[in-house]
């Protein structure tokens, strides 16, 4: 589903951009970057399209493993440079920031490598492998002096701000449970493909790892400020449906989480993820069921549909547990925290680049994923492996030629 999520939004993009968008004149401090994995199909959606329309960045260098890959989306999208190596791309002055959408298995590999060149770095989800290489990449950034960001997009929208906001507002009540799901339908991803390599991470506790960064960020800390930062739940519960072809891969995986905050308040919650949902009736793919998370509060339940694309649709549903009545939102721009900034058209990552390039020119961005957040998401996914007797997944450097 996360595939067809981000081809609506390649879609979505073209439709409501400005027409003179890929005319716009640059700043002359436009932040330079460099793209790391050339040949991501989610390129286009999270970095390119989106740096067309800020007048703040421009993409000056993309780098594949094949030379020919990264010729030919440079040709295609217009970009100055190509290099066949990411070590050559590193090594090019021009670029002050990378995008990495390498395969999950190398993402702290190559953070780490380029913190250590000299480039700020905004990392695709899931940050790491596992949470010991998430604290390694953030040693990095300390000493390096640069930024390090998840690009956990969903998180800069406007629409996850209000209901983080109706939840933090108390008016509700105290929370009292959650249940987040993200699914895809059965037969979608092809077995070639990197989400079923352990090797590389794989897995769908850490492709959809959506539905834990959601439930985290709502449940954890009353304050806004606190971004539920570093909150991490005890995992009470989980199991796994194993790929059939790697034992070791999680096809699906459940989770009983429970959350002790401050004021001796709990949270229980429960996540599901699934990278082969079985059709209903066997023959009808569930593709209407898009990531979603409830969220029981004391008088009320906040449901939000389409949580990690919300850009492209989603309504936020209120029921009033006293009368049963129902109110919907829908919120495309503006919010608790971007006010005059955004367009209706702008996706999450339009949100989540804006961010990123304010923080890079040491403005204060309107939202970000910190240290602490990324780090409690990989220690927590951890813990949910174990739970499952999986195990943590494997840094893809330490496993390569098993």
């Amino acid at each position: 589903m996360a595939m067809v999520l981000q081809a609506t939004t390649f879609l979505q993009q073209y439709l409501y951009s400005r027409p003179d968008v890929k005319t716009l004149t640059k700043d002359s401090d436009a932040v330079r970057i460099g793209i790391i994995g050339g040949s991501a199909m989610i390129n286009a959606a999270s970095i390119i399209h989106p740096v067309e329309s800020h007048t703040g960045a421009k993409i000056v260098a993309i780098a594949s493993r094949n030379i020919d890959d990264a010729k030919s989306a440079a040709k295609k999208y217009k970009i100055d440079k190509a290099y066949g190596s990411y070590e050559e791309l590193l090594a090019d002055p021009d670029v002050e920031a990378v995008y990495i959408s390498t395969p999950n298995g190398l993402h702290g590999e190559w953070a780490i490598k380029s913190l250590r060149a000299g480039k700020h770095v905004l990392l695709e989800k899931p940050f790491t492998a596992n949470g010991l290489e998430a604290r390694s990449v953030f040693q990095s950034a300390e000493q390096s002096g640069k930024l390090v960001c998840e690009a956990f997009h969903w998180q800069f929208h406007p629409a996850s701000h209000v209901v983080k906001s109706l939840v933090a507002s108390g008016k509700f009540g105290d929370i009292q449970s959650t249940y987040a799901r993200m699914v895809t339908p059965k037969n979608t991803i092809p077995g070639s493909d990197i989400r079923w390599q352990w090797a590389l991470g794989g897995g769908a506790l850490m492709d959809e790892t959506y539905a834990l960064h959601a439930t985290r960020y709502f449940v954890g800390g009353d304050k806004e400020t606190l971004l539920g930062s570093g909150v991490k739940p005890t995992v009470v519960d989980a199991h796994s449906r194993p790929y059939s072809k790697d034992k070791r891969v999680d096809s699906a995986s459940w989770a009983d989480l429970r959350f002790d905050l401050d004021g001796g308040k709990t949270v229980n919650s429960k996540i599901y993820v699934d990278l082969d949902q079985p059709n209903l009736a066997y023959v009808i793919p569930k593709a209407w069921e898009l990531p979603s998370i409830q969220i029981e509060c004391e008088k009320a339940t906040i449901y939000y549909y389409n949580f990690m694309m919300p850009h492209i649709y989603h309504y936020i549903a209120i029921t009033d547990k006293v009368t049963g009545h129902v109110t919907y939102q829908k919120h495309y721009n503006y919010g608790p925290k971007w006010k005059e900034i955004g367009e209706p058209y702008w996706s999450t990552y339009r949100y989540q680049l804006e961010a990123f390039v304010d923080a890079v020119r040491g403005r204060k961005p309107k939202h970000w994923i910190t240290s602490d957040d990324s780090i409690a998401q990989m220690e927590t996914i951890d813990a949910i492996y174990m739970k499952t007797g999986l195990g943590p997944r494997p840094i893809a450097s330490e496993v390569e030629g098993k």
